[in-house]
């Protein structure tokens, strides 16, 4: 989809307008294609379709009856021609840097992005955001208008420009894999889509500026994370931890090539916020067993990150990392300290590593108390029945596996 809106966003230059009419032209997809089959090339026939949206949107408004000529001479040539060869590629990376544009603010340009390039509803770019849906709904219409008004063309933008807009793309990524990896929403515990969505676009990224290290940063993490989706999901889309995770069913092949990518990135400058996220992962994936695993590297990782960064959900898994080197009762500690900032506090996940800590500790009692809780504020149904499971689990006093 970012591929065909991209095309429709090039051709007309109307952002606000091409959302609408390739999202006319899905609908359109949804209730004729089951019935006259899926055609030949998909991206092709969304496209032309919303090609003709576009158009009659255009010859409707009588302000620009000016451009229906133009409109015209435009469907004659595609009549013609056929659908448009331009490279999809470079149209989804312009569409990427375009949303991220320094005009608008690094929140709205991130917002923006996810919505185009992710696909991601109002809802759930809120939750990742961690504020209400009715703000980041005035947030993306805000950086439409502001699209609109600023006649930003539709280009790649020169080198001094990508660099501007970089951190703001690379944390879009980011964000699109997150959502792809575990749903915010859902009955599905991962999106697929959205996780190899994330993984190819910063493969262009990284390939438009292949010696920037936090891109390969980005990139490496990715690989490493996502190297485990097959051991972590069970047979009935159950979730499954890491820490009981069968690791012969990870991609070693992908770890082999977030590693390579890492340390080549290592030694090319400062160490930034991505590339020290990729090392956490990779400590997880090069131990074989779970109780090979080098925690005190990864809390030692995790001192860094927090030094970078003020993302409460980095702050989080230190406090785990934190459990793990020194015990519960530290853990625990931290973890009361962090429940002081709003932005996380009433977030499903510092339940239920509330709840592991306290299962770590021994109290049972407490620890199932708080994964009822989790399970309860959590809308991945995947995500909720395995909190409630380790609630009954508790309940009825069996071991855990892990």
């Amino acid at each position: 989809m970012p591929q065909v809106l991209g095309l429709v966003v090039r051709r007309f230059g109307d952002f606000d307008a091409a959302e609408d009419a390739v999202q006319e032209a899905s609908i359109a997809a949804v209730m004729q294609w089951p019935h006259d089959g899926v055609p030949d090339n998909p991206r092709a026939w969304l496209t032309q379709v919303a090609f003709r949206k576009m158009a009659d949107r255009i010859r409707n408004e009588s302000a620009r009856r000016r451009r229906e000529t133009a409109v015209i001479e435009e469907e004659a040539r595609l009549s013609d021609t056929g659908f448009d060869p331009a490279p999809v590629e470079d149209d989804a990376l312009i569409l990427l840097f375009m949303c991220c544009h320094p005009a608008l603010t690094r929140s709205s340009a991130i917002a923006l992005t996810l919505r185009a390039m992710g696909g991601l509803t109002t809802a759930e770019i809120a939750n990742a955001f961690l504020v209400p849906e009715a703000t980041m709904a005035q947030r993306i219409s805000r950086a439409k208008q502001t699209i609109k008004a600023s006649g930003i063309p539709f280009q790649i933008p020169d080198v001094e420009e990508r660099g501007v807009r970089l951190n703001s793309v690379l944390h879009v990524l980011y964000l699109i894999f997150n959502e792809g990896y575990t749903a915010s929403s859902g009955p599905h515990l991962r999106r697929a889509d959205l996780s190899l969505e994330g993984i190819r676009l910063t493969r262009m990224a990284l390939r438009l500026q292949p010696d920037n290290p936090e891109t390969a940063g980005l990139l490496a993490l990715m690989l490493l994370t996502d190297a485990r989706r097959h051991a972590r999901i069970g047979p009935n889309d159950e979730l499954i931890p890491l820490g009981q995770q069968d690791r012969t069913l990870w991609d070693r092949e992908q770890i082999m090539e977030g590693i390579a990518l890492l340390s080549a990135a290592l030694p090319k400058g400062s160490v930034g916020p991505y590339q020290l996220q990729a090392a956490i992962a990779a400590v997880h994936d090069e131990a074989e067993r779970p109780e090979d695993t080098d925690w005190p590297q990864i809390l030692a990782l995790y001192e860094l990150l927090k030094r970078m960064s003020d993302n409460p959900m980095v702050m989080l898994n230190h406090t785990i990392a934190s459990a793990m080197v020194h015990g519960p009762k530290e853990g625990l500690n931290l973890l009361d300290e962090l429940k002081k900032d709003g932005r996380i506090a009433e977030h499903h996940r510092m339940d239920a590593v509330r709840a592991h800590l306290l299962e770590m500790a021994g109290d049972s009692q407490a620890a199932g108390r708080h994964y009822r809780e989790a399970a309860g504020k959590t809308v991945n149904l995947p995500e909720r029945n395995y909190l409630l499971m380790q609630a009954a689990r508790l309940a009825i006093g069996t071991p855990d596996g892990s």
